[in-house]
């Protein structure tokens, strides 16, 4: 099956970028309850959490159809 990959790409970028800022907002709501925002950490775990889901991604997303798979 051939997959469109510049629909693939854009679909996962929108779902990491997504995922980093859920994640930001997570992390920065953590902190303050701790009672600094150590922004360093808030970036790192961001950025692991993108890279993260763009690797979950290689796997399927399943806002993409492959050819073929909407007659089954």
């Amino acid at each position: 099956m051939k997959k469109n990959w510049k629909q693939w790409a854009k679909a996962a970028a929108v779902r990491a970028v997504k995922t980093v800022a859920q994640t930001a907002v997570a992390t920065i709501g953590t902190s303050a309850v701790l009672g600094e925002v150590n922004w360093v950490m808030v970036g790192s775990a961001s950025l692991l959490a993108g890279i993260l889901s763009l690797l979950t991604s290689v796997a399927g997303l399943p806002e993409i159809k492959e050819e073929g798979a909407e007659n089954a």
